[in-house]
C-alpha cells in the first residue's frame, strides 16, 4: 500500500467516525484560535503604544520637577516647582546645549471653556511657539502662537480638534471667540488630530501663551516663572544622549547642585518610555500565549485519547490487515496520518476562526488586533505536529499488535 492509498484509508476511517473526529478537532481549533487572537492582541497593543508614544514628539526629552516636601510629608516626582522659564531659556542656548534643537516650557491648568451656549472643561497648556515642533504637532488651520503673543501676554489660543468640535460644532474654530474662566480669547489656530496617548487625549487641549497662562492662573511655586514641565527635542535621533547630558549638566549648574544624585529634576527620554511600554506588552503577550498553549496541550491529549479508543475498537481490523501482509510500519503510518489529519484540519479551522475574530473583535472592544503571518503559519504547523506527536503512542501500540492476538480478540 502506497502513501496515497494509506492517506485515503486514513481519511475514510476519520469520516466513518465523523462525530468523534469533530469533537477531537474542536480542542485543537479552540487552542489555535486562542493563540492567534492573544498574539494579535499583544502585537496590536504594542503597535498602539508605540504609535501613541511616537505621537508625543520626535527625539523628545521630558524634564519634570523633583519632589516637594511639606513638613515630614514628601510628595512624588513632579510635585515641586523647581523648573522655571529661566531654565528653559538657558537650555535654548546653542553655545551651552548645541545638540538641543527646540525647547518648550509648559504650565498646565484646567478650566471651563464657553462659546455661546456651549461649554467644555479642558486642559489649558501655557507654552511657547516651539511646543508644536517639539511635540510633533501641526497647525492645520490658522496660525500658531508667536513670540510676540508670549512677550505681550496676548489672549489668543490654538485648540485641539475635540475642543473645536465641542465648542463650535461644524463651524471652523479659527476666528471665533471663546471664554477661558470668563476671560475672552481669540482662537487663531487648530491643531491636527493626534488621538489618545495613554490616559490623555491629545486632541482635548488648548494652547495659550505661557505668560498669559501665568497671568490668568498664577503659579503654584516659589518662583514667579515656575513651569510644570520642559519639553526639549534633540537635533536628531543620534544626538539624544548628547542632548540629555547637556540638559542634565546645565540644570545641575543652574540649580547649584554638585551631586547628580541630589538633582531636583528628572529627565525622561522618549526611548525609555517606549522600551518600558513595549516590554510590558511583550510580557502580557507571552503570558496570554502561554495560557493559549495550555489549550493546545489539552487538545493534543484529546487527540491521543481518541486515537487510543480507535486502536481498541479496531483491533480486529488491525489483526486482519496484518494477517493479509500489512507490515507494522504500514499500520503505524496509517494511524499517524489519521492523528496528523485531525491536528491539521483542526488547526486550519482554528486559523479561519482566529482571523475572523481578529477582523470582528476590534469593532466590539476598541482595541486593535494584528494578524501575525508568523502566528498563523506557526499555528498550522504546531497543530499538525501536535496531532503527530500525540498520535505516536496509539500508532505504536497498534503497530505492535500481534495478528493472532488481534484476531483472537474478535
Amino acid at each position: 500500500m502506497n502513501w496515497a492509498e494509506t492517506a485515503r484509508s486514513a481519511w475514510e476511517s476519520l469520516i466513518e467516525r465523523r462525530g468523534r473526529s469533530a469533537l477531537t478537532m474542536l480542542g485543537i481549533l479552540i487552542g489555535i484560535t486562542a493563540v492567534i487572537l492573544t498574539v494579535g492582541l499583544g502585537e496590536g497593543a504594542q503597535a498602539k503604544v508605540s504609535s501613541a508614544i511616537s505621537a508625543l514628539g520626535s527625539n523628545l526629552l521630558t524634564i519634570t520637577p523633583g519632589s516637594s516636601t511639606t513638613g515630614l510629608v514628601r510628595g512624588g516626582l513632579g510635585s515641586a516647582s523647581d523648573l522655571t522659564l529661566s531654565d528653559a531659556q538657558a537650555l535654548s542656548s546653542k553655545l551651552d546645549a548645541p545638540d538641543i534643537a527646540k525647547v518648550a516650557p509648559v504650565a498646565q491648568s484646567s478650566a471651563t471653556l464657553t462659546a455661546g451656549s456651549n461649554n467644555w472643561t479642558a486642559p489649558i497648556t501655557g507654552t511657547t511657539p516651539a511646543y508644536t515642533a517639539v511635540r510633533d504637532r501641526q497647525v492645520v488651520d490658522g496660525t500658531n502662537l508667536t513670540n510676540a503673543d508670549v512677550s505681550q501676554g496676548n489672549n489668543v489660543a490654538v485648540v485641539g480638534s475635540e475642543v473645536a468640535e465641542e465648542l463650535f460644532g461644524f463651524t471652523p474654530p479659527v476666528g471665533q471667540t471663546m471664554d477661558i474662566s470668563g476671560v475672552p480669547f481669540n482662537v487663531i489656530g487648530e491643531l491636527n488630530t493626534a488621538g489618545s496617548s495613554g490616559a490623555s487625549n491629545e486632541d482635548d487641549i488648548v494652547l495659550i501663551p505661557i505668560t498669559t497662562e501665568e497671568n490668568l492662573f498664577g503659579t503654584s511655586g516659589p518662583y514667579p516663572d515656575s513651569v510644570s514641565d520642559i519639553y526639549i527635542s534633540a537635533t536628531s535621533s543620534s544626538t539624544i544622549s548628547a542632548a540629555y547630558q547637556e540638559a542634565d549638566d546645565l540644570l545641575l549648574q543652574l540649580h547649584g547642585i554638585t551631586t547628580p544624585a541630589d538633582a531636583d529634576f528628572t529627565i525622561t527620554p522618549q526611548t525609555t518610555l517606549l522600551s518600558t511600554a513595549t516590554s510590558v506588552s511583550k510580557a502580557l503577550t507571552t503570558l496570554l500565549a502561554g495560557i493559549a498553549a495550555i489549550a493546545l496541550l489539552v487538545g493534543g491529549i484529546g487527540v491521543m485519547n481518541i486515537m487510543l479508543v480507535s486502536v481498541t475498537e479496531r483491533v480486529g481490523e488491525i489483526g486482519l490487515r496484518k494477517a493479509l501482509g500489512a507490515t507494522p510500519g504500514l499500520i503505524l503510518r496509517q494511524f499517524l496520518l489519521e492523528a496528523g489529519v485531525l491536528g491539521l484540519v483542526g488547526g486550519l479551522a482554528g486559523v479561519v476562526l482566529g482571523v475572523l475574530g481578529a477582523v470582528v473583535l476590534p469593532h466590539l472592544i476598541s482595541d486593535p488586533i494584528t494578524i501575525s503571518p508568523v502566528a498563523v503559519i506557526g499555528s498550522v504547523v504546531v497543530a499538525a505536529g501536535i496531532g503527530l506527536i500525540f498520535g505516536v503512542y496509539p500508532a505504536s501500540r497498534a503497530a505492535r499488535l500481534s495478528p493472532i492476538d488481534a484476531l483472537r480478540s474478535e
